[in-house]
């Protein structure tokens, strides 16, 4: 009787699993009949910051079609162009167009990797998910060049360059050397007070670029904004106070008194450079003693001075965001954005300017 319970055992098991054979026989296989499409209205996007909520790029597309009836699901990915969609990002497509705006755009882009003003090919395609199940779309690739929050920076920086100058001749990104005019609240119009050596100079907009320039224009006291200008020269080294107008193409170099006053150290203090208690030295130039510099620092939205030593005996400062001449005792300087930027303070005339790295 044991004996033919276990055959009569072993006979179940053995028709279940004949019939769990036959159901996998039964299951069908999903095939893609038509493979989706993307397409997008522009191939190159420069991305505006001050226009976060405006459409960037639309993508219009078409659904994956099966042989059988089954629900789906669709996804626009954007990938680095050349990693093959290596930590790429999703967003979901509900309705064919699909709109990206300014903000969404950006943030994708720079979440996957890419570099603030500058072009990145970033690819594109449709990803039809069935279950586990994954189909793809053919590849579309866009230019997008992104941006950096930041300030909100309307003011044009010059630069200046030449062996009369701390910069020297090595027009490039990396020239750590570079000093720029002393903006003011005349668009166009700019100053700076230092030192120069015997020699020749020339004004730039951007560092390791030559487009635009400004240089000797047909005598002087005349700018020219040309490729071919000349150089400004001069003739004796010495401590000068340069003006420019690029509105009327006019400069003028006068010799000023050499400075009385040397300081061991500056540095800013404040919320906005940590605290209250905290001193955040510049260095000093090695070209002139009186121009102090601190490149790339991060700063908060807050109020700071400068001061001499270390001691409030001396401070400087000014109730105006970015540039201005801070003066002995003034009020605090505001900086409204927290951000990246590189610092210079001038302590023969109080002059200081906080710009932005985008």
């Amino acid at each position: 009787m044991k004996n033919f319970f276990k055959i009569f055992i072993i006979a179940i098991a053995g028709i279940s699993m004949v019939v769990s054979c036959e159901k996998d026989e039964d299951q069908a296989v999903l095939n893609e009949t038509v493979q989706s499409k993307i397409s997008a209205d522009k191939t190159t996007v420069v991305l505006d910051k001050n226009q976060l909520d405006a459409v960037a790029v639309n993508f219009t597309w078409s659904k994956s079609a099966f042989n059988l009836t089954v629900a789906s699901k669709q996804q626009i990915e954007l990938g680095i162009k050349g990693t093959n969609f290596k930590e790429s990002k999703l967003v979901d497509a509900i309705n064919s167009p699909s709109s990206l705006t300014n903000k969404q755009l950006n943030t994708l882009a720079m979440s996957l990797g890419a570099v603030a003003n500058k072009v990145n090919d970033i690819e594109v395609r449709l990803k039809t998910s069935v279950g586990k199940a994954a189909f793809y779309s053919n590849v579309i690739t866009l230019a997008v060049t992104p941006y950096i929050l930041g300030p909100t920076y309307n003011y044009t920086d010059l630069y200046l360059i030449g062996d009369a100058t701390s910069a020297g001749w090595t027009n490039e990104a990396t020239n750590t050397k570079f000093l720029p005019l002393q903006k003011t609240l005349a668009a166009g119009v700019y100053s700076y007070t230092g030192y120069f050596a015997k020699g020749g100079f020339k004004m730039i907009k951007t560092p390791g670029a030559w487009d635009p320039q400004y240089g000797m224009g047909g005598g002087t006291g005349i700018l020219s904004s040309s490729g071919s200008s000349g150089d400004i020269k001069v003739d004796v080294a010495g401590y000068y106070k340069l003006t420019v107008n690029t509105n009327t193409l006019t400069y003028t170099i006068n010799p000023t008194a050499d400075p009385t006053v040397t300081y061991t150290t500056i540095s800013m203090i404040g919320t906005a450079s940590g605290d209250w208690n905290t001193d955040v030295d510049l260095q000093k130039s090695t070209f002139d003693p009186h121009i102090w510099v601190k490149k790339s620092v991060t700063m908060n939205a807050g109020e700071f001075k400068f001061r001499a030593n270390h001691d409030w005996g001396t401070s400087w400062g000014v109730a105006q965001e970015f540039f201005g001449v801070a003066a002995v005792g003034g009020a605090n300087i505001p900086l409204s954005t927290s951000f990246k930027y590189d610092v210079y303070f001038n302590d023969i005339t109080g002059e200081f300017s906080v710009i932005p790295v985008f």
